[in-house]
């Protein structure tokens, strides 16, 4: 049986790809298997990984005929993937030799549904550690437990996909897989999911993936009508939320989180084409009176001032009722 599926996206990554693929070929091992996706990539990217596909030990190529983004592309990888246990990867980031093995030992010695781990934030030459911030390591905990409180960092903020590696039993429950056609902020509904509906899960102190930043055709360097998707991500956040037994507990978590990043862009508005601009604040105005009032008032009352404020002009400005219900 394979013991690690890796699922790997590519789009339009041909300078990045032969290091992520070289960091790969220092983690294989006879068990695991590395799926190779490319989502409809337009530059040398496919042949890149055709080649691997041959050379590289455990690889398997899968070509989709539509780009679909990175939630659909990952989706694609875990339909594919045999393995006891999964674990992601990013096109444009790489691991440090022996990453995966020392992985698959931690969560086979925790037994528990998924483990976190710390990452290396890249950024030109600049590195930082960026740890998850829940403070037990090597403890099996109960994920509903690390979502709040409200006003702190949690599990639930730290949401990258390939800071981990998670058991099939996840995939058999429906807790794996992502939300169809999110370009952004895909791991949002994600995360919260498996924070959720998972039923164990644990932290540790282990270094290997490295992210690279400030990618120039990355998403989060585009200010292009995909990066807009957030809003769709966090309503599936609040709605899902607000179906939860514990809702009352959990949405302002859930809402100051939307806030927050939605605040995020907002002051960043000037990195967006006028007209996605426009509608950055026409979807978030429309956004904020979707959202539970009274609590949406507490959220906001708690804010420092600058982002409180971007926030309540936006909430006073008048949206038709169809732009609500969206």
């Amino acid at each position: 049986m394979v013991k690690l599926s890796v699922i790997v996206p590519f789009y339009n990554v041909q300078q990045y790809a032969p290091d992520t693929l070289k960091s790969l070929r220092a983690n294989t091992r006879e068990d695991f298997e590395i799926i190779l996706v490319d989502d409809c990539s337009r530059d040398e990217t496919p042949d890149i990984l055709a080649r691997a596909e041959r050379e590289l030990p455990g690889a398997v190529y899968v070509r989709r005929e539509q780009n679909g983004g990175l939630a659909t592309a990952r989706n694609t990888g875990i339909d594919r993937a045999r393995g006891e246990y999964l674990t992601f990867l990013d096109g444009d980031d790489w691991l440090a030799p022996g990453y995966f093995p020392h992985l698959v030992a931690a969560i086979e010695e925790l037994g528990c549904d998924f483990v976190r781990t710390d990452h290396v934030q890249c950024t030109g030459r600049a590195r930082a550690i960026h740890r998850v911030p829940q403070g037990r390591r090597g403890v099996v905990m109960n994920p509903r437990e690390a979502i709040l409180p409200a006003d702190r960092s949690t599990s639930v903020d730290y949401a990258y996909a390939w800071a981990g590696v998670y058991h099939r039993r996840l995939v058999d429950k429906g807790l794996l897989h992502f939300t169809d056609g999110l370009r952004t902020a895909e791991d949002r509904p994600w995360i919260w999911k498996l924070h959720r509906e998972a039923e164990s899960f644990a932290t540790v102190g282990l270094l290997g993936v490295f992210y690279r930043r400030g990618v120039a055709s990355s998403l989060t360097q585009i200010g292009d009508v995909r990066q807009l998707d957030f809003i769709r991500a966090f309503d599936q956040v609040i709605e899902e939320t607000a179906g939860d037994p514990d809702a009352d507990k959990l949405l302002p978590k859930a809402v100051r989180t939307y806030c927050a990043i939605m605040a995020h862009h907002l002051g960043a508005i000037e990195r967006f084409e006028p007209a996605v601009a426009r509608k950055l604040r026409s979807l978030s105005s429309a956004a904020l009176k979707r959202m539970p009032q009274d609590l949406l008032t507490e959220v906001m009352d708690s804010m420092d001032p600058q982002r409180a404020s971007r926030l309540r002009r936006l909430r006073r400005r008048p949206v038709s009722a169809r732009a609500v219900a969206a």
